[in-house]
């Protein structure tokens, strides 16, 4: 989608969306705080009470989307989580979508400050961080800001702001898995936006996973330069039809046109972001999605009870962050029991993705032979590399 960087205030208080209502079909969880059981003494009744207190302080929390809500992916699975802080007793939420990565969302977020009263402000899309983000959290040090997938470090990035993300690489493994039985041609293909860390880390995960299932399988990756480029998006898709594909993945924030293009060519899809299964019912295997209320909730708690602003946050399956859609009813039996084989390993802690010995599509060693990177190894998060057995360039 094109954006005008030059809205108006006007247009941006149109576009604003306030705390009434919320998304159909949003389903997720009320977090734990919320269930209140009863205390068999008088001393945790009255923690119960002080913690119920704080959690109901009421709070201004602002979200700013770089899309329309309702994308069938990145922006969606946002919209899904702000639906439920919506029911929180006391929060009041301000929503703006449709937001470049340029100086208008600098004017967003200062307007939700200035105008809304916002003190907690999630700033969603990448380019948001640096330096808008940064910039605004500058002029306004008494609010918290938490950028999703940015890589806040101590001593650099003011202590008022942070960023969160989850190991969704962790659930395109999975995806990976899937896509690696339910293959014929063994050519996969990934339509990807920017050759950033977090994509290339997905591009990876999903191609190991295959290849777990099947060391002959490729994939081939197109960029398309951008996050949300339906006609780019159609033609990448389309020509890797025509290259021999079979099964579809994406990292693009509205995976909508992929996943129609590819079944509408009789070809298989795994999602991402959110589940776009009602789009494709006869060819979306599973996929990889969000749960961003985990975070939001535990920074959002956070800012109520005046604890510190949690800096950095990052949770994978085991943590709640993220999940796999449902299984199509195509999905062999073979490849569902192999999927929840190796989810069962991811929770426990016992099958680490990215070890080595790991060479990239050059045949360049990138990760030496007995070392083993650990999700929280701050190393993938600057990875600049796709694996073997993926065809494309950075």
């Amino acid at each position: 989608m094109n954006h005008d960087p030059k809205h108006t205030a006007a247009d941006a208080m149109r576009r604003r969306l306030l705390a009434a209502g919320g998304l159909a079909g949003a389903s997720l969880a009320l977090p734990g705080a919320l269930r209140h059981a009863q205390a068999p003494a008088q001393a945790q009744a009255q923690t119960q009470t002080q913690t119920q207190a704080q959690t109901q302080t009421p709070i201004t929390v602002g979200i700013v989307y770089v899309g329309p809500r309702d994308d069938f992916g990145y922006n969606q699975a946002h919209a899904e989580a702000a639906a439920q802080l919506k029911k929180l007793p006391g929060v009041k939420l301000i929503e703006e979508e449709n937001v470049p990565e340029t100086q208008a969302v600098q004017k967003s977020l200062q307007g939700m400050i200035s105008q809304d009263g916002a003190t907690l402000l999630f700033p969603t899309s990448f380019g948001y961080f640096d330096p808008h983000m940064l910039a605004v959290a500058a002029k306004n040090t008494g609010k918290r800001f938490s950028h999703c997938g940015g890589m806040w470090t101590q001593g650099k990035h003011p202590a008022n702001t942070g960023s969160f993300f989850g190991y969704i690489d962790e659930a395109q493994y999975l995806s990976g898995v899937v896509a690696g039985h339910m293959s014929k041609s063994k050519k996969l293909g990934f339509v990807a936006a920017k050759p950033i860390p977090q994509v290339l880390r997905n591009i990876n995960a999903f191609t190991m996973g295959a290849r777990s299932v099947d060391p002959k399988i490729t994939t081939t990756v197109i960029f398309t330069g951008d996050w949300s480029l339906p006609v780019k998006e159609a033609e990448a898709t389309n020509g890797l039809v025509d290259q021999g594909c079979d099964v579809f993945t994406m990292h693009v924030d509205g995976p909508k046109v992929v996943v129609e293009t590819a079944a509408r060519r009789g070809k298989l899809v795994c999602g991402y972001h959110a589940s776009q299964a009602r789009l494709a019912p006869n060819a979306y295997l599973t996929g990889a999605e969000w749960n961003w209320l985990t975070a939001y909730t535990s920074i959002l708690d956070a800012a109520r009870s005046g604890k510190p602003h949690p800096n950095f946050v990052r949770g994978g399956l085991k943590e709640g962050f993220v999940k796999s859609s449902a299984y199509g009813a195509m999905v062999s039996e073979a490849a569902r029991k192999n999927a929840d084989d190796v989810r069962k390993k991811m929770v426990a802690g016992s099958l680490d993705i990215f070890a080595g010995e790991l060479k990239d599509n050059t045949g360049k060693v990138v990760i030496a032979k007995g070392t083993v990177l650990k999700q929280t190894d701050l190393t993938l998060e600057g990875m600049n590399y796709l694996v073997e057995g993926v065809l494309g360039k950075v």
